[in-house]
């Protein structure tokens, strides 16, 4: 007889927690709040015990003084009074006075002194605040700096991540509070983009040979067959719109690349000069402008900016390429300039052409996009152009703006930190 077999076991649990582990007395812990509460209030009594001891001082010496004889007898033969604080007093020692008349002089130089000792203990009470007040400002200054420096910390090692130097942590040290959280958590995010930014340069080094290798062997198989004399028409024509499409395809896997690459900031600049690589890239399209009867001018004044001269080049070569494609089919011209205006270098390409509506601007730099088509057979281009100089500016710390011309075309203009 068989036996039935016994159901499966649940699997056990797990006797670990992978969160962050709960102290026992939560509100034990020295969170920043409990610690600025503690400073303040320990300087805000510190203060008070100064202030009532300069205040129980000043007051002992107020009455000390209130405290002193208002008058002296310096003869019994003739009564003779003398008073340095009250002149009324004096009167006496060379005339008589009335009974009421000395009383209410006393009176008077009573009221006097009261009023001087009053007066003394205000004015000095002021100066003990005033001089409290500058040592509890310094101080506070002083410990609201110490407090605060691990967020300068923070932002130190932040703004060098900025700059593509993921290997940057903050590692603080110090009691386990709310910045030492923050800045563990930011050190664990570092960690990861590290991790995604190496893969993604591994995958683009990887997609780069195995994409390249085997178009470059289709290209080469077809550019034999083509020289082949003896081939008939029809091949030919195959081969050639096989060659045209693949040579699209390297363009394509190209500009993929680039656009990959041109998406982080640049690491290792150099002094570039806009106008030697708007020269460059002019040159380059020129005999294409000829074909097409577009003129090139525009004059080039020296912009040096740091960055990478490669990239650069691919900036000034994109806006010319699509600048003579996408223009009028006679007296079209091209305008190319670079000068340094407030500070930064600008390099700007404007065009005649046909007539681009200002809502349509945005998507023009997006990719595969073109003007009123997406991913459509062109021989102008794979729609990647504008996205790759838009790429490239950002990673140089600039900007692309493009603005229609009145009459048709485009100005395009780039700005980089000089």
């Amino acid at each position: 007889m068989a036996t039935t077999p016994a159901p499966p076991q649940a699997p056990p649990k797990p006797t670990w927690d992978p969160r962050r582990p709960q102290p026992v007395f939560p509100w034990l812990r020295p969170t920043i709040r409990i610690r600025l509460t503690l400073l303040y209030g320990g300087m805000f009594l510190i203060a008070g015990i100064l202030l009532l001891s300069i205040i129980y001082l000043l007051a002992a010496q107020a009455i000390s003084t209130g405290n002193q004889p208002l008058f002296k007898i310096v003869g019994y033969d003739k009564l003779s009074v003398s008073s340095d604080n009250c002149p009324a007093i004096n009167m006496a020692g060379s005339s008589s006075l009335s009974l009421g008349d000395f009383n209410s002089a006393i009176a008077q130089c009573v009221d006097h002194q009261r009023q001087a000792a009053l007066d003394n203990l205000l004015s000095r009470s002021l100066l003990a605040l005033l001089g409290l007040a500058v040592i509890a400002f310094a101080f506070g200054y002083a410990m609201a700096g110490r407090v605060l420096s691990p967020l300068g910390r923070i932002t130190r090692t932040a703004r060098a991540v900025a700059g593509s130097d993921l290997s940057r942590r903050i590692e603080l040290d110090g009691p386990d509070d709310e910045l030492k959280e923050l800045a563990d958590t930011f050190d664990d995010m570092l960690e990861r983009l590290q991790r995604a930014f190496t893969a993604q340069q591994r995958f683009v080094g990887n997609a780069s040979h195995e994409l390249r290798t085997p178009l470059a062997i289709n290209r080469t198989l077809l550019e034999v067959h083509l020289s082949d004399p003896g081939a008939p028409v029809e091949l030919q024509q195959l081969g050639k719109t096989l060659l045209a499409t693949n040579e699209r395809s390297e363009q394509l896997v190209e500009g993929l690349l680039l656009l990959a690459r041109s998406d982080n900031q640049i690491v290792e600049r150099k002094p570039v000069d806009l106008a030697e690589v708007a020269t460059q890239a002019v040159d380059q399209v020129h005999a294409e402008a000829e074909a097409k009867g577009v003129t090139i001018r525009g004059v080039r004044k020296p912009a040096v900016v740091q960055g990478n001269g490669v990239l650069l080049e691919r900036i000034a070569l994109n806006l010319l390429q699509n600048a003579v494609r996408y223009n009028v089919p006679e007296d079209g011209w091209v305008e190319v300039t670079t000068e340094i205006q407030h500070g930064q270098a600008v390099l700007s390409v404007s065009n005649t052409g046909p007539v681009v509506p200002a809502y349509e601007i945005d998507n023009l730099f997006e990719p595969f996009r073109r003007l009123r088509t997406e991913r459509t057979g062109s021989d102008k281009g794979v729609g990647l152009g504008l996205s790759i100089v838009r790429s490239v500016a950002r990673a140089h710390g600039g900007h692309i703006a493009a603005q229609p011309r009145e009459g048709g075309g485009l100005v395009m203009r780039v700005t980089l930190p000089v």
